[in-house]
């Protein structure tokens, strides 16, 4: 791509640090330091408008291949890609852009068009015109619209089915890359490994990823750095972090379009339903799971149950936080509706227009219409409504006064009304199920009125955006406790994901948090002796790694001319360790897998292709033993190994750093 962009489109600009000044063209020309850290998000390209606007050209040298990359997860790609989607806004707002389009011919122009901020404005395009089509077809749908005169339309069902199969035409020169690099074979091996795991999946979440904060840089602005870490990626991570970070990117719309494509399903009389459909589903299917799919661990019973007691208390809680509370969240993830100009609520306002017009037509329709004048309700709706009322105000009563009374008692009432708000929400569905219908049609009403009060800062729509996630986290939990029933989906998706992910040969999660918290300390504590004990233990492992690979080398270079005589990656590692100390001992636990000790692979504790043990504690994190709620299997012991001439002895006493 960059030998391109310089021969003949002449439009690479520059893209990153390895990037090479000229320095006194540069001094002479402005310098490299920007003004603005809003604007100016994307500082590297900028140096890169600078050369092009004032003549000069960013040309790509190849003396050497260096590559660059670090393990990344869902959330790590989440927020980079956010990071450069609000910098490509910030630039399409900035005067840099205005003056070099200015000043470019209409060939370099397109290049740099499709090669920069292009790319962000076609999947904003995309994500549009899926939201459109999805709320066109309802609309129809629900009006009965869907003919010409009187005569039905003809779904191109099967038409689109193959179109969209044309899309596999993209992949062409990803696998001729990879067939010039690895060979054909491996080529083939690597493109279905990427369809095997979720990847067009991914790449659409992603494509919604962009197209949401770009429009969201554009409308009200707020773009800044995100760092994107560089822990481990095969920790888990919660539902309620999962949920903080994705929920009003694309929970809440994956939600939406599959309400709407319901919907059009239930009124729609054309027919073709999956044929008509089946993209916009994997675009809403994409944007809800993508975010568990890739998340270690998430279809294990033990740990859906901890995570959905996780969300509740978010849910629930009252203080500490966004990360501890849902209400100080929601207030800081919708406080820039309140900076946003007049010209960028008007997109908003049309929103609530399509939510009113879902709900006028929900309401005039005849879905599950019933004649209560030939069959009374045995219980009169009137008076299960007013209980209704009764019980909301009593809780509003109990959150006025909870704070004054004791746990039972509080703990006790809540109970009380909850379980009378769901025995009558069912008692005045079951007895007339035109309600049924009435509370589809409320649901949308309400959202477009909560979204015109977001837009106008009133606080007492908080309430009915509570209840609605309520409702789109369980619309989540119900499939994953369903498939963390059955257990097969848990073993899939940790063999997919784990495919040759660690070696099994080092005892990493250890080794890099004591590297971590000996760094932390920075040696100004004394070492104790329990650790001391666990250090030397550790050194001994590594040391049993490093001869069982140098036998493992030496036996090959006797069958082979080529021997494996050194890992480096343990070479790095043992290199951590260093005296030191810690602010608390160390939980080492001896799961190295040495000599021909085979696990079982889908019975007991989950391995990987790799036969990783997904269940360490690298899976959880450092807090996986500090009561997090995670229940983890006991660990499994390798058998010893002889060491040969290896002795190591302790010392007395450990020398100062």
């Amino acid at each position: 791509g960059q030998r391109v962009l310089t021969k003949p489109l002449c439009i690479r600009l520059h893209y990153g640090h390895p990037d090479v000044f000229d320095k006194l063209f540069f001094i002479t020309r402005g310098g490299i330091s920007k003004s603005s850290k809003g604007i100016n998000l994307s500082e590297d390209i900028f140096a890169g408008y600078n050369n092009a606007i004032r003549g000069g050209q960013v040309t790509f040298k190849e003396y050497i291949q260096v590559g660059k990359g670090r393990d990344v997860g869902m959330s790590q790609i989440y927020q980079f890609e956010a990071k450069l989607s609000q910098g490509a806004g910030e630039q399409s707002l900035s005067r840099d852009v205005y003056r070099l389009c200015h000043r470019l011919d209409f060939s370099r122009l397109l290049s740099y068009y499709f090669g920069g901020i292009g790319h962000y404005f076609s999947n904003v395009l995309t994500v549009l015109t899926v939201y459109v089509v999805v709320y066109l077809m309802a609309i129809l749908a629900l009006y009965d619209l869907e003919k010409i005169g009187d005569r039905l339309i003809t779904p191109m069902g099967t038409i689109q089915m193959l179109l969209g199969g044309l899309g596999l035409l993209q992949t062409i020169p990803l696998f001729s890359t990879l067939g010039v690099e690895r060979g054909w074979w491996a080529s083939f091996r690597e493109l279905v490994q990427v369809f095997v795991t979720g990847g067009p999946l991914h790449f659409m979440f992603h494509i919604q990823t962009k197209a949401n904060y770009m429009t969201q840089t554009i409308l009200v602005g707020g773009a800044k750095y995100r760092p994107t870490g560089r822990g481990f990626v095969t920790q888990h991570t919660p539902m309620d972090e999962q949920y903080r970070f994705f929920a009003s990117s694309h929970l809440y719309l994956g939600v939406e379009m599959g309400a709407g494509l319901i919907i059009m399903g239930i009124y729609s009389d054309a027919g073709q339903y999956f044929g008509r459909t089946w993209s916009l589903w994997l675009a809403s299917l994409s944007f809800l799971a993508s975010p568990f799919w890739f998340n270690p661990l998430t279809f294990e019973w033990n740990v859906v149950t901890a995570d959905y007691a996780k969300f509740i208390s978010w849910m629930t809680g009252k203080s500490g936080g966004a990360t501890r509370s849902w209400s100080i969240w929601w207030s800081e993830e919708n406080s820039f509706y309140s900076k946003m100009p007049a010209a960028s609520k008007l997109w908003f306002v049309i929103k609530s227009i399509l939510y009113l017009t879902i709900a006028e037509g929900i309401a005039r329709s005849d879905l599950l219409k019933a004649d209560t004048t030939l069959n009374k309700p045995a219980i009169g709706i009137s008076f299960v409504v007013a209980a209704i009322v009764v019980l909301f105000v009593f809780w509003w009563l109990l959150s006025m006064v909870e704070h004054l009374m004791p746990y039972p008692i509080r703990r006790t009432i809540g109970i009380l009304i909850g379980i009378g708000l769901m025995v009558s929400c069912s008692t005045i569905f079951i007895e007339d199920s035109n309600f049924i219908r009435y509370g589809l049609a409320a649901y949308y009403g309400i959202g477009a009125m909560c979204q015109i009060g977001l837009l106008f800062g009133i606080k007492s729509v908080k309430n009915f955006y509570f209840v609605h996630d309520l409702v789109c986290g369980h619309i989540i939990f119900i499939p994953l406790f369903i498939l963390a029933i059955f257990q097969l989906p848990h073993h899939i998706q940790t063999w997919l994901l784990y495919h040759n992910a660690l070696s099994t040969d080092v005892v990493v999660s250890n080794i890099l948090r004591y590297a971590r918290k000996s760094q932390e300390s920075g040696g100004q504590v004394a070492p104790n002796e329990d650790l001391v004990e666990q250090i030397s233990e550790l050194r001994k492992i590594v040391q049993k790694q490093e001869q069982l690979i140098g036998e493992l080398g030496t036996r090959a270079a006797t069958s082979s001319t080529a021997g494996m005589t050194q890992n480096p990656s343990t070479d790095a590692i043992a290199s951590l360790i260093k005296p030191g100390a810690a602010d608390e001992p160390l939980n080492i636990r001896h799961t190295v897998n040495i000599g021909s000790t085979i696990r079982p692979a889908m019975g007991g504790r989950t391995m990987s292709t790799s036969t990783l043990d997904v269940w360490g504690e690298m899976a959880f994190g450092d807090g996986a033993s500090a009561g997090t709620g995670y229940q983890t299997a006991p660990p499994m012991h390798s058998n010893p190994t002889t060491m040969g001439d290896f002795s190591f002895t302790q010392p007395e006493a450990m020398p100062p750093r």
